[in-house]
């Protein structure tokens, strides 16, 4: 039986074309955009590839943009037999890299985004160009903000009302942009999760906040012995709470090739200053030898 998306995405706000792989765990999707030098950009939650539009239209002229869905998210399949957990993501997307045999390859990751990127670039260290990281972590929790987030969404009340009311995007999307959102760029977050069902996976990420601890304990180990001398690029937004200024320093402590680009943006960084992102991007590239 073919698979069939939840929704079709309105092409005046997300004007690519879908791509599909024929993953391990069922079809997962993706854009690919342009060409050049590619950029493979990682979602976090409740979002999928929608989040980095704005980004990819500006990028697209200059470089090969591809964006993808974990499966649980966006336009992806919803495997009965997954745990939804960020290992078992990374997984997914290294064989999305594999298949594309994607080189010279920069890396965006944002919220969840960052750890699973990180845990791809490890694993894929040979196709590595470069990394840009906003507004997100790879170490296990150490900040109260994060450790008291983790602990409220993980809760049985909160679980169900992430399962169903649509938590993460009906409340906590509106409260992580410093920009409302318009009602269309809504409708694409909500259509994108119908059904309770259809939240697992976005249920499960709160819960590995502490679920994971030792992934991410063993992920921070290797990114500070392995990628020290990878180029990074910073793109943060500075009224962020859950993410506050600090993470980025230990960044810096890991990273030898660090740059930053603060941005007037709370966590969603990509739907309030894509254009600015962009070319933060176009400027940190143009100095990094492929």
């Amino acid at each position: 039986m073919a698979y069939i998306p939840p929704f079709q995405p309105d092409r005046r706000l997300f004007p690519f074309e879908s791509k599909w792989l024929d993953s391990a765990v069922g079809p997962v999707h993706y854009i690919d955009e342009g060409g050049g030098d590619p950029i493979l950009f990682l979602h976090g939650n409740p979002t999928w590839s929608f989040l980095y539009r704005g980004i990819v239209i500006r990028l697209r002229k200059s470089f090969r943009c591809i964006a993808m869905d974990y499966p649980g998210f966006g336009l992806s399949v919803h495997p009965e037999n997954y745990g939804y957990t960020p290992g078992e993501h990374a997984e997914v997307v290294g064989e999305l890299i594999r298949s594309l045999d994607l080189r010279d390859l920069t890396i965006m990751g944002h919220d969840w985004g960052g750890p699973i990127g990180m845990r791809v670039a490890l694993d894929e260290i040979a196709r590595l160009r470069g990394l840009v990281m906003g507004n997100t972590w790879y170490w296990p929790l150490d900040a109260w903000q994060l450790k008291a987030f983790a602990y409220v969404m993980g809760s049985a009340p909160m679980q169900t009302q992430i399962l169903k009311r649509n938590l993460f995007v009906e409340k906590l999307m509106p409260l992580g942009v410093k920009f409302p959102l318009a009602d269309e760029v809504m409708r694409h977050y909500r259509e994108a999760l119908p059904t309770p069902k259809s939240r697992i996976g976005v249920a499960e990420l709160p819960r590995q906040l502490f679920e994971a601890g030792l992934w991410l304990g063993d992920l921070a180990d290797q990114v500070a012995e392995k990628l020290a001398n990878v180029p990074l690029l910073l793109v943060w937004g500075i009224a962020d709470i859950l993410y506050p200024r600090t993470f980025m320093e230990r960044f810096r402590e890991d990273f030898r090739l660090a740059a930053v680009h603060r941005l007037d943006a709370k966590h969603f960084i990509q739907e309030d200053a894509p254009g600015e992102i962009a070319e933060a991007i176009e400027g940190f590239l143009s100095g990094v030898a492929s």
